[in-house]
């Protein structure tokens, strides 16, 4: 018998064990804090997932739940240089281990090479997919070449109005100079 797995509620447990994949291709519109760091969120962006189980041995010989993630999506960000819109792809491939509760999870995670997530019966795979591309966004996105010319200048024109009006501070030094202020 073929087991179903649901990525909204899965049993991390019985996916390791049965070592099974499941993935999809769904709308960024799903992932709703992916969504919002859009600058165009057309309705065509779709983000692919894949995720597979398995059972590892343990230090106690006993199996410990693994799954890799895989996900990659391609999202329109504002360039940090010309303001205008680019296309980024993020990419996530991560294995993750998991383990019986938030304590062990905390303590081994400190030295532990791959991320390690609390076992649960209803796992929210769709959130840790999100979470995951969430990380990859650069932090100042930018094209390679740009393509309008990043504008280097800023005009305030209350800013030249309050130049002018101030007295040049040293008119009065020029009065004290002997025969110009007569």
């Amino acid at each position: 018998m073929t087991r179903e797995f649901a990525p909204d509620r899965l049993d991390v447990n019985a996916f390791a064990e049965a070592a099974a994949a499941i993935s999809g291709t769904e709308p960024v519109k799903r992932y709703p804090r992916l969504h919002a760091e859009l600058v165009d969120p057309a309705d065509d962006l779709s983000v692919q997932w894949a995720a597979a189980g398995q059972d590892r041995s343990g230090a106690d010989g006993n199996p410990v739940p693994w799954m890799h993630l895989t996900a990659h999506a391609l999202v329109s960000l504002t360039c940090q240089r010309c303001l205008s819109p680019v296309d980024v792809a993020l990419d996530v491939d991560r294995w993750f281990r998991f383990v019986a509760d938030e304590t062990t999870a905390a303590v081994e995670d400190e030295d532990a090479e791959e991320d390690v997530l609390v076992a649960a019966r209803d796992f929210d795979l769709h959130t840790l997919i999100e979470d995951e591309l969430l990380m990859e966004i650069p932090v100042t996105p930018r094209h390679d070449v740009c393509p309008v010319p990043a504008r280097l200048s800023a005009v305030d024109p209350d800013f030249d109005a309050a130049e002018s009006d101030k007295p040049n501070p040293f008119a009065v030094l020029k009065q004290l100079k002997p025969g110009q202020g007569e």
